[in-house]
């Protein structure tokens, strides 16, 4: 079945309409398609969705987030660009949790006069000088660390602040650098919550792979202890790989693994994972393997484990 058919028991599907060559492929404003001669009683039938007031599209048309910034950028200012929780989803940027619920569009201008009032989008205001752009999936939204600055400001927590700067840095696809955070975040002035950010960034690691990783560093370094090595690689002593390491004491030889839901979901990484486990422990090395619920429900188990195999390792001579 194609997408723009629809079935009812009993009843033929009814074929999709033409395309009509008056209008564009896209979203389109009401204004573009009155002037092309489409007329208004066309413009209510079952053929078009109103994602916005002024602003037409096929019903057939999909409506995620890029959709929908599509449909919105029609009846934007050109100063106008997404921001804020759009700006991290458009960017593939995991939305920290106390914000993930919000699905509104968020935009951001210079000029008061620009912004948009329109039923589902919040409109901020820059006052700064500078406002860095880019460019995705044919959107204009603020730049990483532009977003980064943008949404950090709004946090409570200073851990939320790194998770979200670490995941924007994450090893696979690093959208940013700590030196352009730390460059942004200079430049931007009088913005309250930006001490926060600030006083923070040097807390940010580079090259992690999930805000749960991040979370568990943060947790141990809260506790006291030391702050782990960000996934290093071990090699066996004839120089061979052995596994990269979630957080890791290499001097004394303790890793901190995190298993996620891929381990779950991913047979082959699990079974991976437990094999390269075994060796770094024929190597000599302690692992300590932890969840979700050891860092968000009750973290004092998993610190615990942690402090022995640290005070168990120094006891045994192995110290820094």
């Amino acid at each position: 079945m194609v997408a723009s058919e629809v079935r009812h028991p009993g009843r033929m599907a009814r074929p999709a309409p033409p395309p009509d060559h008056r209008l564009p492929p896209g979203p389109f404003t009401t204004a573009h398609a009155l002037s092309a001669g489409v007329s208004r009683h066309h413009l209510r039938t079952r053929t078009f969705a109103a994602p916005f007031t002024g602003v037409r599209t096929l019903a057939t048309t999909t409506a995620d987030l890029p959709a929908r910034c599509r449909a919105l950028a029609t009846v934007l200012d050109e100063s106008v660009v997404f921001s804020r929780t759009t700006a991290l989803r458009l960017l593939g940027v995991e939305v920290p949790w106390r914000l993930e619920d919000d699905d509104r569009l968020h935009v951001v201008t210079r000029t008061a006069s620009d912004r948009p009032e329109r039923t589902g989008v919040v409109a901020h205001r820059s006052r700064q000088r500078f406002l860095d752009v880019v460019e995705t999936d044919g959107l204009t939204v603020t730049s990483p660390a532009q977003t980064f600055v943008h949404v950090a400001v709004g946090l409570r927590s200073p851990d939320d602040v790194v998770v979200l700067g670490d995941a924007m840095m994450q090893r696979r696809r690093p959208l940013t650098t700590p030196a352009e955070l730390a460059d942004l975040s200079r430049r931007t002035v009088k913005v309250k919550g930006i001490v926060q950010v600030r006083s923070v960034l040097g807390q940010l690691r580079p090259g992690t792979d999930s805000t749960m990783e991040t979370r568990a560093r943060l947790a141990l370094v809260g506790a006291g202890l030391p702050c782990p090595e960000v996934n290093g690689v071990v090699l066996d002593p004839d120089g061979r790989y052995v596994k990269r390491v979630d957080l890791l004491y290499r001097d004394l030889r303790i890793a901190i693994e995190y298993d996620g839901d891929h381990h779950r979901t991913d047979q082959q990484q699990w079974r991976d994972d437990v094999r390269r486990r075994r060796r770094l422990e024929e190597l000599g090395w302690t692992v300590v393997v932890v969840v979700a619920d050891d860092i968000v429900r009750d973290p004092a188990p998993f610190l615990a484990r942690v402090r022995r195999a640290l005070h168990q390792t120094r006891a045994g001579g192995m110290v820094v």
